[in-house]
């Protein structure tokens, strides 16, 4: 039937024939979804949360505060899943067990040490491309992110999990010592470019100069933890930045 006006009269034949086909076919294959329905699908589901996902961060950022306060063998795994308000099998669904929870914090902290380091360089080598000129300005932005920090730094997962190494296996050993070398790396490369173009103005160990700022971050931390002082470790970083360019400025 064709619908004219609210009434219905008879379609023609090869009209009907034609209809009837039609709908052979679409019972074959099925329902037709409409596209603007299916892109609705889409979209719901990429905004659905991923309950999973945000538990085992949940998870990572309580054991990392736990960490930095006392320590990971004191930070136990009944503290967590009470925290986040699941079950033990909850806990062993994200993590294997405590060492495979360990990794898991320092793979994530070596991560986001890396973005954040990236960014810095990226913006400062955008504000001056000279290579001894490009390193201050990536100090200055480093100490300026120190300094608007709320309190007092919270701590270095990689310092914390040095100071109790015997509890951890080789591998996540190996991910510290990869980080500490990643920061030689990739503070050697920049002096190596500085010292290319302004020859150091005395003798130096381009390594040992390198590993300064690790240095100085560490014992940074610890001081203005102690001393209740957040300013004392951006001050730490601004006096490497002077010590850089009484080094290398011609």
């Amino acid at each position: 039937m064709v619908q004219i006006g609210g009434r219905s009269r008879k379609a023609p034949p090869d009209q009907r024939l034609s209809s009837l086909s039609g709908r052979r076919r679409r019972a074959a294959v099925g329902p037709r979804t409409p596209a603007k329905l299916d892109r609705g699908y889409s979209q719901v589901s990429e905004t659905i949360p991923r309950k999973g996902s945000d538990t085992r961060e949940r998870l990572l950022d309580l054991a990392e505060a736990a960490v930095l306060e006392k320590g990971f063998a004191a930070t136990s795994i009944d503290e967590l899943i009470a925290a986040v308000g699941i079950t033990k099998g909850g806990f062993f669904y994200h993590f294997r067990d405590k060492g495979d929870l360990a990794k898991a914090l320092m793979l994530r902290y070596l991560e986001r040490d890396r973005v954040i380091l990236d960014d810095i360089f990226a913006r400062a080598d955008d504000l001056n491309d000279d290579p001894l000129h490009g390193f201050l300005v990536a100090l200055k932005l480093f100490a300026e992110m120190l300094a608007n920090l709320p309190g007092a730094h919270p701590g270095c997962l990689a310092a914390s999990f040095c100071y109790q190494d015997q509890l951890f296996n080789r591998e996540i050993r190996d991910l510290n010592r990869s980080g500490v070398l990643a920061w030689r790396a990739r503070f050697r490369q920049r002096l190596d470019r500085i010292a290319a173009k302004y020859p150091p103005r005395v003798e130096v160990d381009l390594d040992d100069l390198a590993d300064m700022v690790a240095s100085l971050v560490e014992g940074g931390i610890i001081l203005s933890r102690i001393t209740k002082d957040k300013d004392v470790l951006p001050r730490q970083v601004l006096l490497y930045r002077d010590f850089i360019r009484l080094m290398f400025q011609p």
